[in-house]
């Protein structure tokens, strides 16, 4: 599997969903500075570091993946939910990196700021790639049967 940028999704979507992600990502942002000035700032980080608008990303998904199937006339329900199932994993993954990069920060940041930043990008790449490989190699594939009723 290779990743690779592309521009397509940018034509895929509609001008409301941009709407809906920054929105979401605000109130997130909002309800995170509530929660920092009511119980501190490290608090308040905790809930600006959850992944603000990864509710409307995966809906989002979901909804462009169907579209696309019913476009071609076959029924795309399944194929959004398994698509934004892969993302919401993807999203998991990546915590696990920024939790090592938050926690690489934390202790290297009293010797020097700028080899914090350096030792906690680096934990994050090895904690990112490592996760990755490490699903990949464990995955288990299982083909749900589907009952005809």
């Amino acid at each position: 599997m290779l990743v690779k940028l592309s521009s397509d999704a940018l034509k895929q979507t509609r001008w409301y969903e941009y709407g809906v992600r920054f929105l979401l990502g605000g109130l997130a942002t909002v309800f995170a500075g509530i929660v920092g000035a009511r119980f501190g700032a490290s608090i308040g980080g905790l809930f600006l570091a959850l992944p603000a608008i990864f509710c409307a990303s995966a809906t989002l998904i979901e909804s462009h993946e169907r579209r696309a199937k019913e476009k071609a006339r076959l029924s795309g329900r399944r194929r959004g939910q398994e698509a934004a199932a892969l993302d919401a994993a993807g999203a998991a993954l990546g915590s696990l990196g920024l939790a090592a990069f938050a926690g690489v920060f934390h202790l290297t940041v009293s010797t020097s700021t700028t080899g914090a930043f350096a030792a906690a990008i680096a934990a994050w790449v090895a904690v990112s790639v490592a996760a990755w490989w490490l699903r990949r190699r464990l995955r288990i594939v299982s083909h749900p049967h589907h009952s005809r009723s």
